[in-house]
């Protein structure tokens, strides 16, 4: 296991990459998908459970912790790592994105923002080295840079506005980060789907200097045309030799294609979101467990799956769960969307590592576009 951060890419296909990261707390294999810890947990899950999906790592949310339990407190017991019993790399994100949902509870100024709580009003500030701290604090091993992400749509003035913030915060972020042997801090490109404004925010990124790069700033309601039309330009602006992280994605049609177009890392809470509203994703597409015609089928999710839902137990009895509110209806359909997440990942992988991604791309949309298994 390594005492550093580094990234070891190992194959390539078309954009695509293979490879690993390393860090002291183990290595991540890309590309990767980040279950979401919001508050210390992904929910409806243990810990060796999210581990038993093929899951190398999580997401902790900087803002959702500083304002319960708060980090200072984390941090007197033991760190995040140990609170949530977590042992493996944890990425953090660093609040910005959180913060400016807050529209009408915030003030935007250059030094960073002034918020009110959404859970009991208090006031906070946030500003790129109260950021860096806090994630020091949690005990990040990837840290995430202060930035601000406006809302699309958004006008081209507003955009360049907002990343030419984010650049400024990008280099306090560096500077509050310091040397933390073992630990990395990741810039987050901005620009929305301008191209020149993308292009701007990559070089002044390089020009700090990360151990990673992140492209911020999409799902956010541009659609998947418009996400890829930026993809399909800005993995490349970005230096090859380091971790490219998009970040808040997504659907597995949105990962399959981010990959396509050379990007490593990934999260979303949509696997454990689902999983509490009684849907399933399948490598036929998705399943509304609510729907009665699910109601008397013994069959599993997907008879090809492994885990625990699948293998044990039924459409009938998920269904019942569900409809019933109880609280294994969560954690079964949880579970099974994180491995299936999980399993495409690993596919991912070798189907690059082997040359033969076009193949698997061409099966995975196949299989998607036959549907759900017939009814009986």
């Amino acid at each position: 296991m390594s005492d550093k951060f580094a990234f070891t890419l190992h194959a390539t296909d078309g954009a695509a990459r293979t490879g690993v990261i390393s860090t002291p707390r183990g290595e991540i294999r890309t590309p990767a998908f980040m279950p979401v810890g919001t508050a210390g947990t992904v929910k409806a899950m243990l810990p060796e459970s999210v581990r038993a999906t093929g899951a190398d790592i999580l997401l902790g949310n900087t803002y959702h912790l500083m304002l319960r339990p708060t980090a200072e407190r984390i941090a007197r017991l033991g760190g995040l790592h140990r609170f949530m019993n977590w042992e493996r790399p944890i990425l953090t994100d660093s609040g910005g994105f959180q913060v400016m949902s807050l529209a009408a509870l915030r003030k935007l100024t250059e030094e960073g923002v002034t918020f009110s709580s959404h859970i009991d009003g208090s006031k906070h500030f946030l500003s790129p080295e109260r950021s860096m701290e806090i994630q020091r604090l949690l005990g990040s091993d990837i840290v995430m840079a202060f930035d601000e992400c406006p809302a699309l749509p958004a006008t081209d003035e507003r955009v360049a506005e907002a990343m030419r913030l984010s650049m400024r915060w990008a280099e306090r972020s560096r500077d509050a980060f310091g040397d933390r042997p073992g630990h990395a801090l990741f810039g987050i490109v901005q620009g929305g789907v301008t191209r020149e404004l993308r292009e701007e925010s990559a070089e002044a990124l390089i020009r700090i200097g990360f151990d990673g790069y992140a492209l911020g700033g999409l799902a956010v309601g541009e659609g998947q045309e418009a996400m890829f039309g930026v993809l399909d330009y800005a993995p490349a602006m970005l230096p090859a030799d380091k971790p490219r992280y998009l970040m808040g994605v997504g659907k597995p049609d949105d990962i399959v294609g981010a990959v396509e177009r050379g990007i490593d890392m990934m999260d979303c809470v949509l696997p454990s979101r689902s999983g509490r509203t009684g849907q399933a994703w399948t490598r036929r597409g998705q399943v509304n467990i609510k729907n009665a015609r699910h109601m008397d089928d013994p069959r599993p999710l997907d008879e090809a799956c492994s885990c625990p839902a699948c293998r044990n137990y039924s459409r009938a009895y998920l269904h019942h769960v569900f409809k019933a509110q109880e609280m294994i209806s969560g954690m079964l359909l949880t579970w099974h969307n994180l491995h299936y997440f999980q399993e495409l990942m690993a596919g991912l992988r070798e189907a690059i590592a082997g040359g033969r991604l076009s193949a698997f791309v061409a099966e995975f949309h196949a299989q998607r576009a036959a549907g759900d298994i017939e009814p009986l």
